[in-house]
């Protein structure tokens, strides 16, 4: 889907399959409930934890979830994209029979965890879909939800926008599913050992499984700090200028689901050739991680020309992305 729009013939087709479902007394099936593309502008950040005891893994047996999580963390890549506005839709047809709204966005990251002791959902919303089926939505923008208790809904109706109320670090919709009051995992309903999943799943077409990813990168001239590219500042950009006098070419990259062992690989190209390679290993599994690499001015600036600067994330021999930023250095000034 792209951001605030789902097409007619698409949402007939979602409609149609959740009052199926609704209509022959089995589960919901699930269309997306946010505005985006994963793997490309969203990310599984989080499954649901399959490990009963104090270890955590996710449906594949993977580290993608935390000890005791019980729903699916759809992620932005930053908080500037949740400010621009990205909807969350209801996942299937119901009816809405809880909403929270008013909670700050960012509370849980000033420190003020007790503040939300008991609402650690955030702003949210709950759809009852029958037969004991319910979805719930979480950690959405102040302000933004738009369903009201008693509301009917139809898969794709907005409910509101991504936020960062309630207990999380980062931008994302928590879409808990539950039967009966118990927690299901909507990629492997069946609830099997972890590494043997269902053939199906609860989902119309099911956000793919990314082991890790490279969220954005940047160029910047000196290194920025961890909140500013965890905030959305300095902005991703695929082309920036320089001046000659530019202190330093710097990039960086924020990235999810990293591993030890794994590599940030930064190069810079200038119009005579390479200038700059280095490989940053990441020394312990991180929900998200940050790194920066580049290089100072030479004596007398840089000379004027196209520079290209890369930001790869490598699990051995396998990318886990990668962003080219072109940097344009402009004449120095007589």
């Amino acid at each position: 889907m792209s951001a605030g729009a789902v097409g007619a013939g698409a949402l007939t087709t979602l409609i149609a399959a959740s009052l199926a479902g609704a209509a022959m007394g089995g589960p919901p099936r699930l269309a997306l409930p946010i505005d985006c593309t994963p793997g490309q502008d969203c990310f599984v950040q989080n499954f649901v934890d399959r490990d009963p005891g104090p270890g955590a893994v996710d449906f594949l047996c993977g580290p993608l979830t935390y000890d005791g999580h019980k729903g699916t963390d759809i992620r932005l890549p930053s908080r500037a994209a949740m400010r621009a506005g990205v909807t969350v839709r209801a996942a299937a047809a119901g009816r809405v029979t809880a909403v929270r709204d008013g909670m700050a966005d960012g509370d849980y990251l000033a420190g003020r965890a007790a503040a939300i002791e008991g609402r650690e959902c955030g702003n949210g919303v709950v759809i009852d879909h029958g037969d004991g089926w319910v979805t719930q939505y979480c950690h959405m923008k102040m302000g933004s939800i738009l369903a009201q208790p008693g509301q009917r809904v139809e898969a794709g109706t907005p409910i509101g926008l991504v936020g960062l109320s309630g207990k999380t670090e980062f931008p994302h919709l928590h879409i808990a599913v539950r039967k009966d009051g118990a927690i299901v995992d909507p990629f492997d309903p069946d609830g099997g050992s972890c590494g043997t999943p269902a053939e199906g799943t609860l989902w119309l077409d099911a956000p793919p499984y990314v082991p890790g990813a490279l969220l954005s990168a940047g160029v910047a001239t000196v290194v920025p700090d961890y909140e500013s590219v965890r905030t959305g500042t300095p902005l991703p950009v695929e082309r920036v200028v320089l001046a000659a006098d530019a202190p330093a070419i710097v990039g960086w990259g924020f990235a999810f689901g990293v591993r030890k062992g794994d590599r940030m690989i930064f190069t810079i190209d200038a119009p005579s050739g390479r200038i700059f390679e280095h490989a940053l290993t990441l020394e312990r599994p991180q929900a998200q991680a940050y790194r920066a690499a580049g290089r100072r001015a030479p004596a007398g600036g840089w000379p004027a020309g196209t520079y290209r600067v890369s930001v790869e994330l490598r699990r051995g021999d396998q990318s886990l992305g990668r962003r080219e930023i072109t940097v344009e250095v402009t004449p120095r000034r007589p």
